[in-house]
């Protein structure tokens, strides 16, 4: 018998079906279900994540840029100021190198506290570039927008993730966290820091979460949180809630002394625990 030309297409594979906004749920779904196949498969238990702006270059970058303003009557000062801003990605990148010679050191086989950002540039490609030169295993959980949001070349290929729902890469950040580090930022690091200092404040994260928030010059300008207290929007405690630095010593050493503290006692160090 001669197979119809008609033949009616499968639903998973009717591709006008799974965009359409009747099939929304399968790619929420989907966006749930196929990165914790990967982590699980991986052996990816926890992860240490990185926020930052997507406009801060690397040093050289900078400086050439700087170099290119000044020879050709381009703008010297907004290249200087890229130029005061590039610390903060290689400080990132080396605050990311070190927790992952860290975390490589410790025992056992499963891959513990790895290096994750959102995937695109500048803070983000530092933190996974800095994870790639300890040759460490790092995730980027990267996102379709339409500017500023390319995948950096750093990330592990496969923990290389691309979302379309913001909430469900923000949960991605959120359940394998053990700790955050925030570098200078714009809208969208903003974001993720005040939903995360939010979660936690509110206890919806029970785990123990130690945060960073780095770079006491950019911040102290940008956010400040003592008025909040004077008029009685948040608790004085709540300002403990993230730990404020300029040094990626401290840093590294705030953050190792208090996974080791805290997440390394448990057994399976929470993998995959209902912990948000």
């Amino acid at each position: 018998m001669t197979e119809s030309r008609f033949r009616a297409v499968k639903a998973y594979k009717n591709d006008t079906f799974l965009s359409s906004a009747d099939a929304r749920l399968l790619r929420m779904m989907a966006e749930y279900l196929e990165p914790e196949s990967r982590f699980r498969e991986l052996r990816v238990r926890d992860t240490i994540v990185f926020f930052g702006s997507a406009r801060v270059p690397a040093r050289d970058v900078a400086l050439a840029e700087l170099e290119a303003a000044k020879k050709n009557g381009g703008d010297v000062e907004a290249a200087q100021m890229r130029v005061e801003m590039s610390r903060y990605y290689e400080a990132t990148r080396q605050l990311a190198y070190r927790l992952t010679l860290w975390s490589k050191s410790l025992e056992g086989t499963d891959r513990r506290f790895v290096v994750c950002s959102g995937g695109g540039p500048g803070i983000m490609e530092a933190a996974n570039r800095g994870a790639s030169e300890a040759r460490g295993e790092n995730i980027g959980l990267n996102i379709s927008l339409p500017f500023e949001q390319l995948d950096n070349p750093y990330i592990t290929r496969r923990l290389a993730f691309e979302f379309h729902y913001f909430f469900m890469r923000k949960f991605w950040f959120s359940y394998l966290a053990k700790a955050m580090v925030v570098m200078p930022g714009g809208f969208g690091t903003f974001d993720e820091f005040m939903e995360v200092v939010t979660l936690v404040q509110t206890l919806k994260i029970k785990k123990h979460l130690p945060i960073v928030l780095f770079g006491s010059e950019y911040w102290n300008q940008v956010i400040h949180f003592e008025p909040m207290v004077r008029y009685g929007t948040i608790s004085p405690e709540d300002v403990n809630l993230f730990f404020r630095t300029d040094s990626v010593d401290e840093a590294f050493e705030f953050i190792t002394k208090d996974l080791s503290t805290h997440a390394l006692r448990k057994p399976n160090g929470g993998y995959l625990a209902d912990e948000v």
